[in-house]
């Protein structure tokens, strides 16, 4: 039998939620402030898994203007209502969040024919809270569920889970919303509710302990939709810590003292449950794999599926332990896979393929054209990659921990405003870039490194003239936590640019407010003076360095 090997999609796949329609298998996961969201993987095995499209592909469906980083769309929820075959897709766009307040609206849209990329247009649900999921119970009727924010002094740090019911031929909310649980372990923070149904009783699956490295996934359940519900005896289903849980009181966000050195999977939680056509049960959850002894995860936060059975009092289990596990026994089903994602993008056809991303920004030929210049993709440089408004960056997800990116650009700078290049981008805070520019102080047009961290910007004391009408190869190393950038005048032989970069600042690890994202790797342009000037870039190519290395 196969073997399930761990993270299913690696890289930046947070929140996954996971349903199988007939014996097709859809999974989609958080995408936050990047364009477009809700990306849809399809499996045919829970072992292999293609992207086919990105679900929140119109700024009518998706309005990002504005937010935050690690803000928009939180924790997408899949679900199929089994009377009438449609899949429905309901998300959080997060607009703001402080101690206080969680400003988010949550909508749901819906579907007869997943592979159609055909979806209707959304609906608003409600406010209260994130994480909103979709329940279908068997006697026709739908529930939804979602984690409730209490903003009140006195309640700050209270999180409890609510159910309300919701009519699907009205599109709306009815009856009282009723809290249901405030959680199922000492870990607090309860959020990512899903409930099922299983021999007639309800099971309510949560995430618990924050999603950093005291994260985990619990169950609770009850006789009765609207509980009392009961915790699982046997505590966690799964874990990146152990069963043995101190309190949270004094510890920071990211529980950074929770890692735990007897698992490759860290901060596992978050969990989604699905039923194959078998009979088996698996849960898709998301984990992290930080680098040692620095303790950062610069993919950010992945996906991985574990094996999961129901003990003979009815609960949901994990074989041997709740410690998530890299490796795993694969359903009983034949293997499907699919070719891998292109290393290589030559910018030949009329469309990008749905592995680019671009911040908070709907895709425009007014900004990013493969038709401008044919066969090639063109930016227009606009603002700076440390507004969260209208950045020109369109990137791929970082996906290993040693990688090469490389590009050939054309690009004329006439004044110090004009920037065109490579990014090597956590978010509108933490990045590295390489470029090419003018500056009348270091002989006109010449290639350059800059570093945005923290809030702060260095610029390197490296200057390299180069012509201006003259194409120029640019390259992007890392290795776990280093990154050196590069360059070329012939495509051939290839120089290094400025120092030896730090990648610890592109973790989630670093943020002191809570970062849910993942490195990225793209091409970018700014103008600054007129938002006039294009870059152009023959090909962008992103690859893999070996054999996956254990960090």
């Amino acid at each position: 039998m196969a073997l399930i090997h761990n993270p299913v999609l690696p890289g930046f796949h947070g929140d996954p939620s996971i349903i199988r329609v007939g014996e097709d298998y859809y999974m989609t996961t958080s995408s936050f402030e990047w364009f477009p969201g809700g990306p849809l993987y399809h499996s045919r095995d829970l072992i292999h898994w293609e992207l086919l499209y990105n679900i929140l592909n119109t700024t009518k469906k998706l309005n990002l203007t504005g937010v935050q980083p690690s803000f928009g769309v939180w924790a997408p929820d899949l679900s199929l209502n089994p009377a009438t075959g449609r899949i429905y897709l309901l998300y959080s766009n997060v607009h703001c969040r402080n101690k206080w307040f969680f400003d988010v609206d949550n909508y749901l849209i819906w579907t007869d024919d997943i592979r159609s990329q055909v979806w209707s247009d959304p609906i608003y649900v409600n406010s209260s809270g994130f994480d909103a999921s979709l329940f279908h119970d068997d006697d026709g009727r739908a529930w939804v569920v979602n984690k409730d924010r209490d903003f009140r002094p006195r309640n700050v740090d209270r999180r409890t889970i609510t159910l309300q019911e919701f009519d699907l031929d009205k599109g709306k909310l009815i009856g009282k919303a009723r809290q249901i649980t405030s959680g199922a372990t000492e870990r607090r923070f309860v959020e990512g509710p899903h409930l099922y149904k299983h021999d007639g009783m309800y099971y309510l699956l949560t995430a618990e302990g924050g999603t950093g490295y005291g994260h985990c996934v619990a169950l609770l359940r009850s006789t009765n939709i609207e509980g009392p519900y009961v915790p699982s005896p046997y505590g966690p289903v799964l874990t990146g810590q152990d069963k043995e849980f101190s309190g949270t009181e004094s510890v920071p966000f990211m529980m950074m003292d929770k890692y735990n050195p007897h698992t490759h999977l860290q901060k596992c939680g978050h969990g989604c449950l699905v039923e194959t056509q078998t009979g088996e049960f698996f849960i898709a959850h998301l984990c992290g794999r930080p680098i040692m002894p620095q303790q950062r995860c610069i993919l950010g936060r992945e996906t991985a599926i574990q094996r999961v059975s129901w003990t003979s009092d009815g609960w949901l289990t994990m074989q041997d332990g709740c410690l998530a596990k890299t490796d795993v026994e694969g359903p009983h089903l034949s293997e499907h896979p699919f070719p891998s994602q292109a290393e290589h993008v030559d910018f030949q056809r009329d469309e990008l393929p749905p592995f680019f991303y671009t911040p908070r920004n709907e895709f425009s030929e007014s900004w990013v054209s493969l038709s401008r210049k044919k066969g090639r993709l063109s930016l227009l440089g606009r603002e700076s990659l440390t507004c969260n408004y209208f950045p020109s960056l369109i990137a791929r997800k970082l996906t290993a921990f040693h990688a090469q990116a490389t590009t050939c650009m054309h690009f004329f700078p006439e004044q110090y405003h004009h920037l065109a290049g490579l990014a090597v981008f956590y978010d509108m805070h933490n990045h590295h870039t390489a470029f090419k520019t003018y500056d009348e102080d270091f002989g006109g047009v010449h290639l350059s490194v800059a570093s945005f961290i923290d809030n702060r910007l260095v610029m390197s004391d490296t200057h390299v003239p180069v012509s201006a009408d003259a194409p120029v190869w640019l390259r992007a190393e890392i290795h776990n936590l280093s990154l050196k950038f590069m360059y070329s005048l012939d495509g051939e032989s290839f120089s290094p640019l400025g120092e030896e970069l730090d990648m610890a600042p592109l973790s989630d690890e670093e943020s002191p407010n809570g970062s849910f994202t993942g490195t990225f790797v793209g091409l970018f342009a700014q103008d600054s003076y007129a938002k006039q000037k294009w870059a152009e870039f023959d090909w962008f190519e992103l690859k893999a360095l070996g054999e996956e290395q254990v960090p």
